[in-house]
């Protein structure tokens, strides 16, 4: 074959791969609204910047081999704002993007190459599961398990999920893996399809009932974030990638600061109620005290009683662990742990400094929360956070009751403890004490309850804590801001360097 016939060859092979599923099936998924797989990578990446790896994969079936273009797993490497990245995209249009023996190897090689390259991993997720010819028989089980690495997190350098559709098999695994996932709505994540699960336990099964986003959103918090397109999806992955390093040997980049930062301080006064029994908003604290529009909120619609926040102070990248009033009083339930010990584990994976703004009455108690492990999961928190290694300062606004006031940073557990004046540091709420101390009666003497009260609130103030320098300053909370760009700066770098020693670099990414 002549030279010029070996590339019209290239060039037919090429086409072929590049038209993926063929134009009908492409065109049902514009009518439907939805980004096809190449599409989805051209709209995530910097322009011009994707080069493709196993464009001419195909199934390892002679009966598949022509109708599996790049076998349906579009892989390869790219740029978000000039910094390099590993993706894999899903095509659906093949074979329901259906996890092979070809196409397993493309994820692997993305794992290892990311890995030792040090750039994040990214699963734009849509997939059918397993193809059943290659798992079927004893040959089907000979291909698992062979790569001892497939399900193991080690946080080397950031992984991220969308979910774009049906998500079963391989884009279920690694969502659950990752350390961002963002889902539309319409898509769905679980074990396995509502038929199949219908027919295993026969009887109906709702898709959105198995798997769609208001249960992973609200009850399981396995996403981070729900959408509504494609479009808003990969935008927010690459806001997202923009407050992470490239992987865990690297500081986070640092951003200019934007005009007008520290200027909403003095709204905090507003904000926050003098009387502690009145609720508020912790999200509107941290949007005062950060620079302005950095705000990044995770788990939004999950454990709500806590939230976890990627913002910036001064440019540089901060991870804040908030108690919420406004939800069940910013009492911390099964969920909020952990969701606050997910956080935790991420932001010492990826040298990303620590804040605690605390305003909480202490845990949750009740049967659904024992029955749930509460105690372990408030014990998983203590482990997490005895093990970071980053900067963390602790800021108590009002309520820091309890076992909780450890677990938000309190004592020894964070670098410094900074308290406003409204900070009050009792073992419980004081008319609860007081009932408790009665026995829950109370008391014939006139006054009495109140007395008791009013002892267990004595030297719980913030100047009790400082006096005996467990709080190393008490601050106007106009000058929160100010006040923790300026400890981060003392703390962010140890011994030279921003990199931690990333302790929890193993901890399991869902438990």
């Amino acid at each position: 074959m002549a030279f010029e016939e070996k590339l019209a060859d290239l060039a037919r092979r090429k086409s072929r791969a590049l038209a993926m599923g063929g134009e009908e099936k492409l065109a049902r998924r514009r009518a439907e609204g939805h980004l096809n797989a190449r599409e989805r990578i051209e709209q995530l990446l910097d322009p011009g910047s994707f080069l493709e790896s196993g464009l001419f994969a195909t199934s390892h079936r002679p009966e598949d081999c022509d109708r599996t273009p790049a076998d349906g797993k579009i892989a390869g490497y790219g740029k978000i704002e000039g910094r390099p990245v590993a993706l894999v995209s899903n095509d659906f249009t093949v074979m329901g993007a259906s996890s092979s023996v070809v196409n397993g190897k493309k994820i692997r090689h993305m794992r290892e190459v990311a890995t030792r390259s040090g750039m994040p991993l990214i699963f734009l997720g849509e997939s059918a599961g397993a193809r059943m010819p290659d798992r079927m028989g004893a040959a089907g089980r000979a291909i698992l398990g062979q790569d001892p690495a497939e399900y193991q997190r080690l946080r080397q350098s950031p992984w991220v999920s969308a979910l774009l559709g049906p998500c079963y098999g391989s884009s279920t695994w690694y969502a659950c893996m990752s350390d961002y996932v963002v889902m539309r709505k319409g898509a769905l994540l679980a074990v396995a399809s509502s038929r199949v699960t219908s027919m295993a336990i026969n009887q109906p099964v709702d898709a959105e009932e198995l798997g769609g986003w208001k249960l992973h959103a609200e009850t399981t918090g396995l996403t981070d974030l729900v959408v509504n397109t494609d479009e808003e999806a990969l935008a927010a992955i690459r806001r997202f990638l923009g407050y992470l390093p490239t992987n865990h040997n690297e500081a986070p980049p640092r951003r200019p600061v934007p005009e007008g930062a520290g200027k909403s301080a003095d709204r905090i006064l507003e904000i926050v109620p003098d009387n502690p029994a009145k609720v508020y908003d912790v999200r509107k604290v941290i949007e005062a005290v950060a620079d302005p529009g950095s705000m990044l909120e995770l788990k939004a619609r999950f454990g709500k009683s806590i939230s976890i926040v990627l913002a910036r102070l001064d440019g540089s990248s901060v991870g804040v662990i908030a108690n919420n009033p406004l939800f069940k009083g910013g009492a911390i339930d099964v969920d909020a742990c952990a969701k606050a010990t997910g956080f935790l584990v991420f932001c010492d994976s990826f040298n990303i400094p620590v804040v605690f703004l605390v305003d909480q009455p202490g845990f949750l108690i009740g049967l659904d929360g024992e029955r749930r492990g509460a105690p372990g999961k408030i014990i998983n928190w203590m482990n997490a956070l005895s093990l970071v290694t980053v900067p963390k300062i602790s800021v108590v606004m009002r309520k820091s009751y309890g076992q909780a006031y450890l677990n938000m940073g309190g004592g020894r557990n964070s670098d410094e403890v900074v308290c406003w004046p409204s900070a009050d540091l009792g073992f419980m709420a004081p008319a609860v004490g007081a009932n408790v101390l009665q026995g829950g009666k109370k008391s014939d003497a006139p006054g009495r309850h109140q007395q008791v009260a009013e002892e267990i609130s004595r030297d719980t103030s913030a100047w009790g804590l400082a006096s005996l320098y467990e709080a190393q300053t008490v601050i106007d909370p106009r000058e929160t801001r100010d006040c923790l760009v300026s400890l981060l700066a003392v703390y962010r770098s140890r011994h030279g360097s921003e990199v931690g020693k990333h302790l929890l670099s193993g901890w399991p990414t869902s438990y």
